[in-house]
């Protein structure tokens, strides 16, 4: 049922370019952008219009002009000249600025455009540039190519149907992506086979959120009725993302051009002002305000003085008849536009000259900057816009993730507990694991033979539980490579923090070999291999903050792993050694290690053909999708047994706590913002000195709210830090003086989304001033438990 409802804003694409086979809807052609990307904002022909107006859109450009075309009107007491040169010079200096950077951004368009992509055309591979690309083509594209539009993933070299990914020039993600082939067409391998598919993809209309895609795909099999597939996020390939690790990948582009994912989140390319420049409207506008009244008490009194007779016309100046005879207001009115040409030089246009071309050469500065120079990439600082030069030693606050720049996102598997007994894997000795001591026991002794089949159950969960691939080495046969030796797997995955767990349970015994054919094999401490067939697969997102997979075992029995955030596995666990298994998450999290819970549950074979069920048709809706696949999770996903937890390190960058000790004595404040547990934070928060030992942290906390209310709870920390400040004595120099006392703010996801909710009456400014108020007052803010989008609202 859920197949049967229509998009109201919806395109229909035919793969290929095939007209549906006979008993499909009727075809509505529809006209879709040819794949050229524009980033550049002038053409040859409107540059000139388009600049003159942009540039005279500044307050002090079209007040020269006013006043050149004043002088050249009435009879000025200076020369037009003075006015019009000056400003001639100004406007032709920014157009040939802006025109050259303009150009170059066309230079760079052209080469995309022109770059050559690799079409199935009537069977056969055919060259063409990248501009004729038309929604609806089947395109080939091979390993470390970039993609040339969004394209829907239909097949690979990879047998298993899938492709890795990197995002680096779209999110700044350099680990490898897995994306998904359509199950119905992952077979076909060559042109001539995936010319002959016979299929019409129906998905939503562009838009700019890069993770989020819904559609579905119906694939025509000999005139009957056609196979609905679900399409998301996983099969979309964005243009700008590149191929790795695979051969070649053929797809079906859906999105080209201007309305790919990447084209929609170009910035607009308005010209941007910096708060020097803002100033100087302002003033401009005060010294016009000073200028127009000058000029009108100087028409007051010329004409108050000429009151009298003898005056009005002295004997050395007699007026001529066209002058007698000229309307009183209108000799006023150029009288008052006279004055202002006169006094016209309390705006100095020259100003504006210096601080352009200041503003152009300081930016050649910057590029030839010697400090500034990274010897490993070998790259100076790149100046894209000379506007903004001066903002950046204006800079007051620095957000700043925690993984991957603060850390180095290169994670290593420290500890294990299970059940309250914890395991740390040894060192590999001459390609030996020494099993016998693989652990040291924290509660009794050893685990009894419940324990053991526990501990057999989690080191499983953890080698099937996750989206960690294997990377193919054809020299040796991969399988008996592996038993050869445990190390040889080259394991790939979009989360380090995963293939971290993978290796460190290689190192306590159990390998992950591969997935082939929808079935995962492990390697078991005995040597033995065994299957699990994949069934079901919940990624893992920001929101729920944890993953499942469903897997069978060759016995048949069906499984449900499921590893996660502490905070959303504690809740939905109805046995296991919860309060050892918490206490040893708590004290690794201080340390600063990244934790992971694990849990299972069984399922019978009806409980999973009930999830079946629940599931397909949630992937099968169109509207609101991942919120029925939420509650689906959110059904399926309770009454766990725990198992235990897993602890990872992610080391520190080198030189980040001189960078944040220099920059907090540079008066600037560090705000981090990241997903993690608070103790894991605040741990690598100390590390890095953005907390000093000297630091009074507040708190501003769901366990600090549920003591007191949201209310009190903010203005107690208003008063604490206003008090403090009140008395504060700021050395200008460096920053926050070392006698005074430095306040460090943790705030959390849900505490945040608290004071960001809006109020019953209807407002939510009041919390939220507060709020910037204590953060204001703070020489340091960690936010933690973060969901990307709350990143976004700090």
């Amino acid at each position: 049922c859920a197949g049967e409802e229509n998009w109201v804003d919806s395109r229909t694409i035919y793969v290929g370019h095939r007209e549906p086979p006979p008993g499909a809807e009727a075809y509505i052609p529809q006209r879709f952008p040819d794949n050229r990307i524009v980033s550049s904002k002038y053409t040859f022909w409107n540059f000139i219009p388009k600049n003159l107006f942009e540039q005279f859109r500044r307050i002090a450009n079209f007040y020269f002009l006013i006043i050149f075309l004043v002088q050249l009107i009435i009879d000025t007491p200076t020369s037009p000249v003075t006015s019009g040169l000056p400003l001639l010079f100004v406007i032709t200096v920014t157009a040939i600025k802006q025109g050259y950077e303009d150009w170059l951004r066309h230079k760079a368009d052209n080469a995309i455009n022109h770059c050559p992509v690799h079409f199935i055309q009537h069977g056969k591979l055919v060259r063409k540039q990248s501009r004729k690309l038309r929604v609806g083509d089947i395109v080939m594209v091979k390993e470390d190519e970039k993609f040339p539009c969004d394209l829907i993933f239909l097949s690979s070299s990879r047998g298993d149907g899938t492709c890795f990914v990197t995002t680096t020039s779209l999110d700044g993600e350099s680990s490898h992506k897995t994306y998904y082939a359509v199950q119905d067409t992952k077979a076909f391998h060559n042109e001539q086979e995936i010319d002959a598919l016979h299929a019409t993809i129906e998905c939503e209309q562009p838009q700019p959120d890069l993770y989020k895609f819904v559609g579905r795909i119906n694939v025509y099999h000999d005139r009957n009725e056609p196979i609905a597939r679900p399409l998301g996020s996983e099969n979309l390939l964005l243009r700008g993302a590149t191929l790795k690790n695979t051969e070649k990948i053929f797809g079906v582009a859906i999105y080209t051009g201007m309305e790919t994912k990447m084209a929609l989140n170009y910035q607009s390319k308005s010209q941007k002002r910096s708060a020097v420049e803002k100033s100087m409207n302002v003033f401009l506008v005060v010294y016009l305000c000073i200028l127009v009244s000058k000029a009108l008490i100087n028409t007051v009194l010329k004409y108050a003085w000429q009151s009298e007779p003898f005056r009005d016309e002295p004997w050395y100046n007699q007026k001529t008849e066209p002058e007698k005879k000229r309307n009183l207001f209108l000799q006023a009115f150029t009288d008052f536009l006279a004055f202002m040409v006169l006094f016209n030089y309390i705006i100095p246009v020259s100003m504006y000259v210096t601080v352009e071309m200041q503003k152009f050469l300081g930016s050649y500065f910057i590029a030839w900057d010697e400090e500034m120079f990274d010897e490993d990439t070998g790259e100076g600082p790149l100046v894209n816009t000379s506007d903004l030069n001066e903002e950046l030693g204006q800079i007051e606050y620095v957000f700043t993730d925690k993984t991957g720049t603060l850390t180095e996102n290169n994670m290593e598997f420290v500890e294990c507990c299970i059940e309250g007994h914890v395991y740390v894997p040894h060192v590999i000795c001459n390609g030996q694991i020494l099993h016998d001591c693989t652990g040291i026991d924290m509660i009794d002794s050893s685990p009894g033979s419940s324990g053991k089949e526990r501990e057999e159950l989690f080191f499983r969960a953890l080698c099937l539980c996750h989206t960690v691939q294997v990377k193919d080495d054809d020299s040796v046969d991969g399988l008996k490579k592996n038993q050869m030796s445990r190390r040889s797997c080259i394991y790939i995955s979009s989360s380090p923090d995963e293939v971290a767990l993978v290796e460190g349970i290689q190192r306590l015994g159990y390998t992950y070999l591969r997935l082939k054919d929808n079935y995962m094999e492990i390697l078991n401490r005995e040597n033995n291999i065994e299957k699990f067939e994949l069934l079901e697969v919940f990624s893992f997102d920001s929101v729920r903050r944890r993953m499942s997979v469903i897997v069978k075992s060759s016995t048949g029995d069906i499984f449900l792993f499921c590893k996660g955030a502490d905070s959303s596995i504690f809740p939905r666990v109805k046995e296991g050694k919860i309060d050892q298994v918490r206490s040893r998450v708590e004290r690794n999290a201080v340390e600063g290690l990244r934790t992971l819970c694990v849990a299972y549950k069984k399922l019978t074979a009806e409980e999973y053909s009930k999830v079946q069920k629940l599931l397909q048709s949630a992937k099968l809706a169109l509207q609101d999708r991942e919120k029925k696949l939420a509650e689906v999770y959110e059904k399926i996903e309770r009454d766990f047994i725990l198992l235990g937890a897993t602890a990872v390190e992610d080391r520190l960058q080198e030189k980040a706590a001189d960078t944040i000790e220099a920059l907090q004595k540079a008066g600037i404040k560090v705000w981090v913002l990241t997903g993690d547990k608070m103790e894991t934070a605040a741990a690598t928060c100390y590390a890095c000195k953005l907390f000093r030992r000297n630091t009074q942290i507040l708190e501003l906390t769901t366990k600090k709210i549920e003591e007191q209310s949201l209310h009190d709870v903010l203005f107690d920390l208003n008063k604490t830090v206003i008090r403090q400040n009140g008395s504060l004595t700021r050395d200008t120099f460096s920053g926050l003086s070392t006698d005074t006392q430095d306040y460090g703010l943790i705030i959390d996801g849900a505490a945040l989304s608290l004071i960001m909710k809006p109020r019953h009456d209807g407002s939510s400014g009041n919390y939220r001033e507060i709020f910037l108020n204590i953060c204001r007052n703070c020489s340091a803010v960690l936010c933690c438990r973060m969901a990307p989008l709350q990143k976004a609202q700090v």
